[in-house]
C-alpha cells in the first residue's frame, strides 16, 4: 500500500475513534449520574420543545455526518455546514414534536370513531393489540402526511446549505425554493424516500416509537435521525449512480 494511501487510512481510523469517544461522551453521563439523568427527565417534561430542538439538532446532525462518513469517508468537510444542519435539525424537531403531539391526539380519536373500542387509553397503559393498533395507525398517518413535506423541506434547506458552501451567513440567504424543487431529483426522492423508506422502515420503527413512554418518544425518534443519516448516504449515491 502506497504510504499516502496508508497515511489516509489511519487519519480516518483515528477519526472514526475520536466519533466514538465524543458519542460515547455525550451519552455516558446520563447513565452514570441519576441526578443528571433526573434533571433531564424532569427537564423533558416541563420544556417538551426545547428539549425536540436540542436532540434533534445533535442526533439528527450526528446522522447525517455518519451518513457523510459512509458516503465519502469523512465526517465533514469543508462546505458541508454543521452548524446550518443543525439549525434546520433543530427547526425539524420543533415540527416533529408539533406532529407528534397532534397525530397522538387525534388518530386515536379517529379510529375510535371508526369501531376500535379503548383506542385512546390504549397508548397510556400497558402493551396490547389495541395499542400496537393505535400505535400504527399513527405512524401511518404521520408518515403519509406529514412526513413526506417534512423530508422534502429537509432536501430543499440540504441543497440550500450546500450551494452556500455551507456558511452560516449564506444558509440565512432567500431560500431559492421553486429553483431547487425543479432541480430535484424527484425520482430519487419519490421512488428510493418514499416508496422504500417509508413503508420499510419509518412506519415500523415509529410504531415502535408510539409505543413507549411519552417522555422517550422524541429521544427515540432523534435516534432514529441518526438511521436517517445512512439512508440519505444512501440516496445521495443512488441519486449519482
Amino acid at each position: 500500500m502506497p504510504a499516502s494511501e496508508l497515511k489516509k487510512n489511519n487519519k480516518m481510523k483515528k477519526n472514526d475513534i475520536l466519533f466514538i469517544l465524543f458519542f460515547i461522551a455525550l451519552f455516558l453521563p446520563f447513565f452514570l449520574s441519576k441526578e443528571l439523568f433526573s434533571f433531564y427527565e424532569s427537564f423533558n417534561k416541563e420544556h417538551g420543545m426545547i428539549t425536540s430542538f436540542i436532540k434533534f439538532a445533535i442526533l439528527a446532525t450526528i446522522g447525517e455526518m455518519i451518513g457523510l462518513r459512509i458516503k465519502s469517508g469523512v465526517y465533514n468537510y469543508r462546505g458541508f455546514g454543521i452548524i446550518p444542519r443543525a439549525i434546520v435539525w433543530g427547526f425539524l424537531g420543533l415540527t416533529i414534536k408539533m406532529a407528534f403531539v397532534l397525530y397522538a391526539s387525534g388518530v386515536p380519536v379517529l379510529i375510535e370513531y371508526l369501531g376500535v373500542d379503548n383506542a385512546v387509553v390504549s397508548l397510556k397503559g400497558a402493551f396490547t393489540t389495541t395499542k400496537l393498533l393505535t400505535a400504527f395507525s399513527i405512524s401511518v398517518l404521520i408518515n403519509i402526511t406529514y412526513a413526506p413535506v417534512m423530508m422534502t423541506f429537509h432536501k430543499i434547506t440540504d441543497t440550500h446549505i450546500i450551494s452556500n458552501k455551507g456558511t452560516i451567513a449564506g444558509f440565512f440567504k432567500p431560500i431559492k425554493f421553486s429553483e431547487i424543487m425543479i432541480n430535484l431529483n424527484w425520482s430519487v426522492q419519490w421512488n428510493f424516500v418514499f416508496k422504500k423508506t417509508i413503508p420499510f422502515f419509518w412506519i415500523p420503527a415509529q410504531t415502535i416509537t408510539f409505543i413507549l413512554p411519552v417522555e422517550y418518544q422524541i429521544l427515540f425518534a432523534a435516534l432514529l435521525g441518526i438511521a436517517l443519516g445512512v439512508i440519505l448516504a444512501i440516496a445521495s449515491i443512488k441519486a449519482k449512480n
